[in-house]
């Protein structure tokens, strides 16, 4: 293939935004998904550990490493959701926070970096783009019996 398909850019980008997030949680100890999942837990009343892989967009077998190297490295602690004794709430440590706020500051410096170096127009139309192919994908409006072409 000559031309860059629309998947190759999108896949190859995150690969580098992914590895740039890793080196930076690396000057920390730390890696991309501990810091994603810092970032979705409530810093005040903790989250429950079934809401963490639907808010991050990933499977729960994942979750449970992620939550496990969390709380072996201080980051984290399990309680019992007092509403309902069945699941359990994650809850950060004051550790937790401190990392937390550097995930926060890491992912900030990012977006105002692109922001710096993309105008608003072309930002717009990225974001409206992203959006138009995350629902095409969601209504699964890309894959049916009648999108593959012979080419």
């Amino acid at each position: 293939m000559k031309e860059k398909t629309i998947d190759y850019i999108l896949r190859s980008t995150w690969i580098a935004v992914a590895k740039m997030y890793n080196e930076e949680a690396a000057k920390k100890d730390s890696t991309m998904a501990t810091g994603f999942a810092l970032l979705s837990i409530d810093p005040e009343t903790g989250t429950p550990s079934t809401a963490l892989g639907p808010k991050m967009g990933v499977e729960s077998t994942s979750v449970s490493r992620t939550l496990k190297n969390m709380e072996d490295k201080g980051l984290i602690r399990r309680e019992r959701n007092p509403k309902d004794g069945r699941s359990v709430l994650i809850h950060l440590t004051e550790f937790g926070r401190e990392m937390r706020e550097y995930s926060k500051s890491v992912v900030l410096t990012f977006d105002n970096k692109v922001k710096e170096n993309i105008n608003s127009k072309d930002l717009e139309t990225f974001i409206r783009v992203a959006e138009t192919i995350s629902d095409m994908i969601s209504e699964k409006t890309i894959f049916n019996e009648k999108s593959y072409t012979n080419r």
